[in-house]
């Protein structure tokens, strides 16, 4: 009886750690954008996900809008620019 409870859980882990193999091979989906049509959304630079304009934190370059999910992002946006910006 001992023997059959002890194989049971051999195979019980053995089981959980295929899943758990096959699941980490499988590559993470790209971000969808809302289907929403009437709300216009914009993709974050840093992070990929979308955006509507009234949650956004907008951020201005060259009188260009970009539109980010978090002050986090616009900050690592600003710090990527000021490292392959050229020294004046």
């Amino acid at each position: 009886m001992i023997r059959f409870l002890i194989v049971g859980l051999l195979v019980y882990i053995g089981y959980r750690i295929v899943i758990s193999l096959l699941s980490s091979k499988n590559p993470p989906s790209k971000p969808e954008p809302p289907l929403d049509p009437a709300t216009e959304t914009h993709r974050d630079p840093v992070c990929g996900v979308y955006v509507s304009e009234e949650d956004a934190v907008i951020g201005k370059l060259d009188g260009q809008r970009h539109y980010f999910c978090s002050m986090n992002c616009l900050e690592k946006y600003r710090e990527q620019l000021d490292h392959t910006s050229p020294p004046q």
